[in-house]
């Protein structure tokens, strides 16, 4: 085989199967076990390949309610509310946005008082000058990864 697309070929047979082992990858893109382990090694090297970890199904453990906060920050404290909201075990996203609000955060609740409690104590912070949070009725898509186009 050539090695050319190697490397996203790679990151898509990862994507299929992050557990996947080196001489399954090897086989699978019909190079050796040590060009697999090297290509790998430098795209973990490069920040590429972030690390390797399961999808879990929120939902299935009894976190099913899922909220979107939006935020509009005094300017100097958007690190401190972006740190804050990062270091709660429930915010599973959180972005610094442009638009109308400042930050966005996605968390997961058991229910919807676990998930009010949470959002009124960060509302208490005095340098929050805005709050508009919805409540997921249905998640269509969720966790998705995308292959890379591969030129052939």
């Amino acid at each position: 085989m050539t090695y050319e697309n190697l490397d996203a070929k790679l990151i898509n047979a990862l994507l299929g199967d992050g557990r996947a082992s080196l001489r399954s990858l090897g086989e699978k893109l019909d190079v050796s076990v040590t060009t697999i382990s090297n290509h790998l090694r430098d795209l973990e090297a490069e920040g590429v390949v972030e690390g390797y970890t399961p999808i879990v199904n929120y939902d299935a453990l009894g976190y099913d309610v899922t909220a979107i906060i939006q935020l509009k920050v005094e300017g100097s404290a958007l690190p401190d509310i972006t740190e804050r909201l990062q270091e709660q075990k429930q915010m599973i996203s959180v972005y610094e946005v442009t638009g109308d609000y400042d930050v966005i955060a996605i968390g997961k609740f058991t229910d919807t008082d676990g998930m009010n409690k949470q959002i009124k104590e960060l509302l208490t912070d005095a340098d929050i000058r805005e709050s508009n949070t919805s409540v997921v009725l249905n998640a269509v898509v969720e966790n998705e990864q995308f292959e890379l186009d591969i030129e052939e």
